[in-house]
Formats: C-alpha cells, sequence, structure tokens
C-alpha cells in the first residue's frame, strides 16, 4: 500500500521510505513514480527476508559503520547494501520478478 505523508518526509529531505508493509511518498504524483516505487518495492523485499527486524537492526549498523569510515552521512546511506541493490535495480520493472532471495548480499 501506498501512502501521501507529505510533512514528515519533507523534514526528512526524501521523496519515499518503505517502513513494512508500506510505502510512504511525500506528494501524491509520487505514487506514480515507477522507478521510485520500484526502489522502495525492493526494500520491502529486503525487509521481508530478513524478517523486518533484522532488516533494521543491520541497516543501522551498516550505516554507522559508513559514518565512521567515510565521516558523511549522505556517502554512508548510499554504501549501505540494501540501497546499493535498490539504486542498482530500480530502472529494472522486472527485478523482482526474477530477484533471487537475499540478493542484497551481493553489495555487501
Amino acid at each position: 500500500m501506498i501512502i501521501v505523508c507529505q510533512k514528515p518526509l519533507k523534514k526528512l529531505k526524501i521523496n519515499g521510505i518503505a517502513l513494512f508493509p508500506f510505502i510512504f511518498v511525500r506528494k501524491p504524483e509520487d505514487k506514480e513514480n515507477k522507478v521510485l516505487i520500484n526502489h522502495e518495492k525492493i526494500h520491502l523485499r529486503q525487509q521481508l527476508e530478513m524478517l523486518v527486524i533484522f532488516f533494521y537492526i543491520f541497516y543501522v549498523i551498516e550505516y554507522y559503520y559508513w559514518l565512521f569510515k567515510l565521516k558523511d552521512g549522505y556517502l554512508a546511506y548510499r554504501r549501505i547494501s540494501f540501497e546499493r541493490e535498490a539504486y542498482a535495480r530500480e530502472n529494472d520493472p522486472d527485478y523482482l520478478r526474477n530477484r533471487k532471495f537475499w540478493s542484497f548480499t551481493k553489495y555487501v
């Protein structure tokens, strides 16, 4: 389910976020943004594979590892394996149909 949630996402300066089982987008027109929605659906699959809670734990650990190493919040975010997979495959509308279990591990 896709939900428009303008104010909180604007403050976070993001266009979308996947919090299982929902996708929250900042603008109503983002619901039609196929690349953004595909990116967030990839995250939903990752979350499901890791039983949701372990996704968030691993995500935070990986973020802080890269933040400590790179000293840059944005670069740390972009180095997270879940994000690397989602950004690499967000333009492929068939990716989730063909994706193998735990494919994010290729990006660790």
